[in-house]
C-alpha cells in the first residue's frame, strides 16, 4: 500500500525440526506447497511426506520453485526427495538464486519408492529461491519435498517480541523513524510491549521528541489516510507521558478528518489525489484511533461503508473500490488483514447497545469464515489468498499475523466461537515458521509482501518478498502480543 499510485492495477510449508542450540537444524519444504509450473499435486502413490506430491507434466521446462530461509551463511545440504519409477534417467536443472546447475535424477525402480539426491552449496543467511525445472521430454521425477540441511538454528526466544524490537532498534534508532504508517504501525506496536514489559519508554520518547513539536504539529498535511496511523501512537504517548502536545497532535488528525474528502456516501477517500477512492487497507489507519478517540459512530460508519463496497461474494473483501470503475479486481491479503483488524479493534469500544455493534460483528463473522476457509496446511496464508492453486502464489507472512491476530481478538470478545481458536493458533504457529534468530543474535522475520498499491494479479504475485519490512514486523508484534503468551 506504499506505492500511492491511482491505477487499478513460491507458496511453501517450512516444518522446523525441534533443534537444541548449536546441533545441525533440518528444514522441510514440502513440494505440494511450492510454486508449480507445468505440474499438479497428486497422493496416489504411497510413502510421500505432507499431503502429497508433485507430478511433473513431461515437457521440457516443468519446474517447481521453493522460497526457503537459512540463518548462517555456510555450506548447506539440499535434499530433494524424489520417485522415478521409470527405467530412464530424469535429470533436473537445480536453480540456486540464478545458479543452475544439473543433477541427475535416476530410476527408484517404482513410483513407491522414495529416494533422495543432495546438491551442497553455499548459502548466505536470508531468502533464497531455488528451482528444480526438467530438462527432458520425460519431464522431471515425482518431487516430494526439499530439505535444507546444516542450518545451525541459535535457541529461540521465550519473548518473541521483546527478541523482535531489541533486534530491530539495535539498527533503527528512534531519530531514524519518521511518520509514515509502516513506522507508526511499529511504534505502537512497541508500546504494547512496553506496556507490558515497562521496557521501551525511552525509545518512543526519543521519537516524540524528534517528530512532535509542542503545539502538536508535525509538518504533516494529512493528506491520506496512511498518515494518520500516527494517531494511536500519539494517544499512546499522551497516555504514557502525560504531555499535553501528544493530545494536540491527535487533535490535529481529528480536526483534519472533518475536513477531509468524501466519497458520495460518505466514505473516507484513500488519499486526496484519489478522487472516489477507497481501499481496504485505509481503515486500520483511521477507525480504530478515532474509536479510541472518542468518536465511536464515525469509526462504525466508516466500516458499513468500505464494507458494503468491497465485500467479495466469493469470500473476504476485494482490495479497493472506486466510485467510477467500482471494485478492482482482486482480493489481496493484507488489505484484509488490515481490515479484520481494524473491525475487531474498534469493536473493543463500541457499547453492546450501540447499534452498528451488530454489523460489525456480522463483517467479522464473514471475514473469519474466509479466513478459516481459506487457510494453507502451513497455517499460514496466500498472498492472493482465495486463489490457493494459482501458480506462482506464494505465502505471505503480515497478512498471516494480522488474520492470526483478528480471530484471536474476536473470540477473546466472544464474536466467534472458541473453535476459531484453532485457525489462529494454527496461523500463530505458521508465521513462527518464518522467524529465525541468526548467528550475530537478531531476529530475521521472513516473506514479508513490501508496499503494495492496487493491482491485478500478475501485480500482487511479483511483489518483492522481504525480511524484516516493517509491514510485517509491526503485525508481528501484535500477533504474539495477542497469542505468543500462553494460552488464551
Amino acid at each position: 500500500m506504499a506505492d500511492k499510485k491511482a491505477v487499478w492495477l513460491v507458496a511453501l510449508t517450512i516444518t522446523a525440526l525441534a533443534t537444541p542450540a548449536a546441533q545441525a537444524a533440518t528444514t522441510v519444504y514440502e513440494a505440494e506447497h511450492a510454486t508449480r509450473s507445468q505440474g499438479v499435486v497428486e497422493s496416489n502413490h504411497d510413502g510421500y511426506t505432507g499431503t502429497g506430491f508433485v507430478n511433473y507434466d513431461n515437457v521440457i521446462g516443468s519446474a517447481v520453485e521453493f522460497t526457503t530461509y537459512t540463518s548462517h551463511a555456510r555450506q548447506h545440504d539440499l535434499v530433494f526427495r524424489y520417485a522415478n519409477g521409470t527405467t530412464t534417467d530424469r535429470p533436473m536443472e537445480i536453480t540456486v538464486d540464478g545458479t543452475p546447475t544439473t543433477v541427475s535424477f535416476g530410476s527408484t525402480g517404482a513410483w513407491t519408492t522414495w529416494a533422495t539426491k543432495t546438491l551442497t552449496v553455499q548459502l548466505s543467511q536470508g531468502t533464497h529461491t531455488i528451482r528444480a525445472t526438467a530438462t527432458t521430454a520425460g519431464g522431471g521425477p515425482n518431487l516430494d519435498s526439499l530439505t535444507i540441511a546444516n542450518d545451525v538454528e541459535a535457541p529461540r526466544p521465550r519473548d518473541w517480541s521483546t527478541a523482535v524490537v531489541d533486534s530491530t532498534i539495535a539498527t533503527r534508532p528512534a531519530t531514524s523513524l519518521g511518520l509514515s504508517y509502516t513506522d507508526t504501525l511499529f511504534l505502537h506496536s512497541v508500546y504494547l510491549v512496553h506496556r507490558r514489559t515497562g521496557r521501551y519508554l525511552d525509545y518512543l520518547k526519543a521519537w516524540g521528541d524528534a517528530r512532535v513539536r509542542a503545539d502538536g504539529s508535525t509538518g504533516n498535511p494529512y493528506n491520506d489516510l496512511d498518515s494518520m496511523l500516527a494517531g494511536n501512537i500519539f494517544l499512546d504517548l499522551a497516555q504514557a507521558t502525560g504531555e499535553e502536545r501528544y493530545r494536540l497532535a491527535a487533535q490535529r488528525i481529528r480536526d483534519r478528518i472533518a475536513t477531509y474528502p468524501r466519497t458520495s456516501d460518505g466514505g473516507l477517500i484513500h488519499n486526496v489525489a484519489f478522487t472516489g477512492q477507497l481501499w481496504a487497507d485505509g481503515v486500520f489507519m483511521v477507525q480504530p484511533f478515532l474509536a479510541r478517540a472518542g468518536d465511536v459512530d464515525t469509526a462504525t460508519q466508516q466500516l458499513s461503508i468500505y464494507y458494503r463496497h468491497l465485500k467479495n461474494p466469493e469470500g473476504l473483501l476485494r482490495h479497493a473500490y472506486s466510485e467510477h470503475t467500482g471494485q478492482s479486481p482482486e482480493v489481496w491479503c493484507r488489505a484484509v488483514g488490515w481490515f479484520g483488524m481494524a473491525t475487531v479493534d474498534v469493536l473493543r469500544h463500541v457499547p453492546r447497545t450501540h447499534p452498528a455493534r451488530a454489523e460489525l460483528m456480522e463483517i467479522v463473522r464473514h471475514l473469519a469464515d474466509g479466513y478459516r476457509r481459506f487457510q494453507n496446511p502451513s497455517g499460514l496464508w496466500f498472498q492472493l489468498p482465495i486463489k490457493p492453486d494459482l501458480t506462482g502464489n506464494w505465502l505471505e507472512t503480515s497478512c498471516s499475523s494480522m488474520y492470526a491476530y483478528t480471530i484471536s481478538q474476536a473470540v477473546e470478545q466472544r464474536v466467534l466461537s472458541p473453535s476459531y481458536l484453532r485457525v489462529a493458533r494454527k496461523g500463530y504457529r505458521g508465521v513462527l515458521s518464518q522467524a529465525s534468530i541468526g548467528s550475530d543474535g537478531r531476529t530475521a522475520i521472513a516473506g514479508i509482501s513490501v508496499g503494495t498499491s492496487v493491482g491485478d494479479e500478475a501485480y500482487y504475485l511479483r511483489r518483492a518478498r522481504a525480511v524484516n519490512d516493517f509491514h510485517g514486523l509491526g503485525a508481528f508484534l501484535l500477533m504474539n502480543e495477542e497469542l505468543g503468551l500462553g494460552p488464551k
